[in-house]
């Protein structure tokens, strides 16, 4: 089984179980199984912060959100969504080996000119960054993450 890194984000613990020798870990998002892959390990983590550290409910995570762009089906990884269901943040999951390049950025920008959120995270497990809008299609960013 392939070893992944000790990422920013507190340690989880992911129980695992072998098939025709791939490895898959529970999803508490949506239930059932899913393959481990490096960006799924970072995924995991940060959805075990936001609802462990930050107190998000589990229900008002919504993970493979779907994303129609210029009739291409896309999908964000984690979109938090308030009470209401209206999306508050955007997160984009990379693997650790991943660069958080402007690239990255910009493909959160386009998923959040359909999604609307109010916020995008950016993360590859070692380095995070926090964006909120402040006009269409214009971000600032955040020193830390905001309170959802």
């Amino acid at each position: 089984m392939p070893q992944y890194p000790k990422l920013t984000f507190p340690a989880v613990v992911l129980p695992r179980r072998k098939r025709d020798g791939k490895t898959y870990i529970p999803d508490r998002v949506r239930g059932g199984y899913l393959l481990l892959t490096p960006e799924e390990w970072v995924r995991r983590h940060v959805i075990e912060y936001l609802v462990g550290w930050c107190g998000v409910e589990i229900q008002r995570l919504v993970t493979e959100y779907p994303v129609e762009l210029n009739g291409q089906s896309q999908r964000a990884d984690i979109v938090v969504v308030g009470c209401d269901g209206k999306p508050q943040m955007l997160v984009e999951c990379k693997a650790a080996d991943v660069e958080m390049s402007q690239d990255v950025l910009n493909q959160a920008v386009r998923y959040n000119s359909v999604v609307g959120a109010r916020y995008i995270m950016l993360t590859n497990g070692l380095r995070t960054f926090c964006y909120e809008a402040i006009n269409k299609g214009e971000y600032r960013e955040l020193d830390t993450l905001p309170q959802l």
